[in-house]
């Protein structure tokens, strides 16, 4: 069957999508799929290096009551999986981000608890620490308001810095603090400080990035207002930059050179179209410039990095529609985008079987780009996949 004639829905929005990505599939499967229903799915979320291998977060429903299961897999350097943790304490669970501290790694994602939190569809945000064994070493939650999730963690010498959010759920109000949060722990998973920004209903930070002595954290506020804000060390504010306007999302992915900050995200243009955008700043939060990228359908960009020519490298997803009866059908693609440190552009590349295909995350490491994501198929499964790009954007393979 045509991927682009798999699924057939009335109306949808590349926000959908958005948050399809960054959840891996625990809303796809939830929503899209009745709960009766046991369609596979097993995705990536986040991939680091370790060395000697890769280490890869995400989850998947491979269990008799199709509960959604965080995982950590560990790959060597052909790509095969050496390992794999399941983390099946609670119910439904993810992890988002993942760190290597010496001998062990450090997971961050959300979990459902209790039975309650499950009957609820409530999550906590959870911290996970890892020997190389996969022994747990510690294990914390932490939870403000109602709904909570860690989205990405970077590793200092004394300490582990967190971001996520944490916000009532729709049908509840009130004042007191949440939305996106920035948490420190201590190596031995203390809680040192927490911070909170922007709307309780809705700001979340997606991604952060320590530099000279700097925190800087990227997300969203609310009303499709993308964010950059700036703290020490020890949490206290310095600066902020926001952005009008964005996608639901807001940014999703920072990354930096020795003289610029990149964030990559969508340029909201109306409510049925985005393009994939990178917006490049200062180290006080002071706007320069941007670069939009315009393909044949609604984009956005979810993670970038800068490689050793200092050139900015994005991924993101695609999805481009066609009517047909008088039904809209949508397709995804991945995509990779190459600039210069000006944000020149140099290439772009989609990516696409016969199935929607969609990136989630992007490493560079020996010289190739390897980018993480996760493929539809006809049977309504999802399943991961590594997909290893040349500098001149070529794909030298794919492992699923």
């Amino acid at each position: 069957m045509n991927r682009r004639k798999v699924r057939r829905y009335q109306t949808i929005s590349f926000i959908c999508i958005a948050i399809l990505i960054l959840e891996i599939l625990y809303v796809g499967y939830h929503v899209f799929f009745p709960k009766e229903t046991s369609i596979y799915f097993e995705g990536i979320n986040a991939i680091v290096s370790k060395g000697d291998g890769y280490i890869t977060v995400g989850s998947n429903n491979d269990n008799d009551l199709a509960y959604e299961k965080a995982k950590v897999s560990l790959y060597d350097l052909q790509k095969q999986k050496t390992y794999e943790k399941l983390y099946n304490i609670g119910y439904n669970s993810s992890f988002f981000g993942v760190v290597v501290d010496g001998e062990s790694f450090v997971v961050v994602g959300s979990y459902e608890k209790t039975e309650e939190d499950h009957r609820d569809s409530i999550r906590r945000a959870l911290i996970v620490k890892y020997d190389q064994e996969g022994n747990v070493l510690f294990e914390k939650d932490f939870s403000l308001l109602d709904n909570s999730k860690f989205t990405s963690i970077v590793v200092t010498e004394d300490a582990y810095y967190v971001t996520g959010q944490s916000i009532y759920r729709n049908t509840r109000v009130g004042d007191h603090e949440g939305g996106a949060i920035l948490v420190k722990y201590s190596k031995e998973g203390d809680l040192l400080w927490y911070r909170t920004y922007g709307s309780s209903k809705s700001a979340i930070y997606n991604d952060l990035l320590i530099h000279n002595g700097s925190i800087y954290t990227v997300g969203t506020d609310n009303n499709y207002l993308g964010v950059l804000v700036q703290y020490d060390l020890e949490g206290n504010f310095i600066t902020y930059n926001d952005y009008k306007t964005t996608d639901s999302l807001g940014f999703s992915g920072i990354a930096a050179s020795d003289q610029f900050i990149y964030i990559c995200g969508a340029l909201r243009r109306d409510n049925d179209n985005n393009d994939a955008m990178i917006v490049r700043y200062n180290f006080h939060c002071v706007y320069i410039d941007q670069a939009v990228y315009t393909g044949d359908g609604i984009e956005r960009f979810n993670k970038l990095i800068i490689d050793d020519q200092d050139h900015v490298v994005a991924i993101g997803t695609m999805a481009t529609s066609q009517e047909e009866g008088g039904i809209t059908e949508y397709s995804y693609d991945g995509i990779i985008a190459k600039y210069d440190f000006n944000l020149k552009y140099i290439d772009a590349i989609s990516y696409g079987e016969d199935r929607d295909d969609y990136f989630t995350d992007i490493l560079y490491d020996k010289g190739e780009y390897m980018i993480v994501g996760y493929s539809y198929y006809d049977d309504g499964s999802y399943m991961s996949k590594f997909i290893r790009y040349s500098k001149a954007l070529k794909v030298l393979g794919v492992e699923s």
